[in-house]
């Protein structure tokens, strides 16, 4: 098993591999289209984990020229307590680095406890000083 560049052709396996995720919130963003222009707003920072050909786990990482922002770690559960979730985000703040990128953050839902665990355990630091606010310019509510 060795990480890999996350491609387009592997939306569909990857929609299938992230659906098992009770702590993942796949919304109407996470489309085709939205995730195509993604990979290509951020070329070499997305990675996929096969195993005998099915992604097993995989990470979404990008940036907005000073941040970065990590999105979708998810390891199928069969996997898991290898240390491929914290090889795919090593993988991913590495390669923030290597473009000047120094600080990431990464939005966890409250209630996922396992991801909360993990992030905290890998040293990220939970942020009590700010809010988050989101604003939507759609109709659609689950964007």
């Amino acid at each position: 098993m060795q990480i890999q560049a996350m491609l387009i052709s592997h939306y569909q396996d990857l929609m299938n591999l992230l659906n098992l995720s009770a702590g993942i919130v796949i919304r109407e963003s996470d489309s085709y289209e939205s995730i195509k222009r993604y990979l290509n707003r951020n070329p070499d920072l997305n990675f996929i984990i096969k195993d005998k050909n099915k992604i097993i786990a995989c990470i979404m990482c990008g940036h907005d020229g000073k941040r970065g922002y990590i999105q979708h770690l998810y390891v199928k559960e069969d996997y898991r307590k290898q240390g491929i979730a914290q090889n795919l985000f090593n993988k991913c703040v590495n390669s923030l680095k290597e473009i000047e990128i120094y600080k990431s953050h990464i939005f966890v839902l409250k209630d996922n406890d396992e991801a909360n665990e993990f992030w905290e355990k890998n040293n990220w630091k939970l942020r009590l000083d700010i809010n988050m606010y989101s604003y939507n310019t759609s109709n659609i509510e689950n964007i």
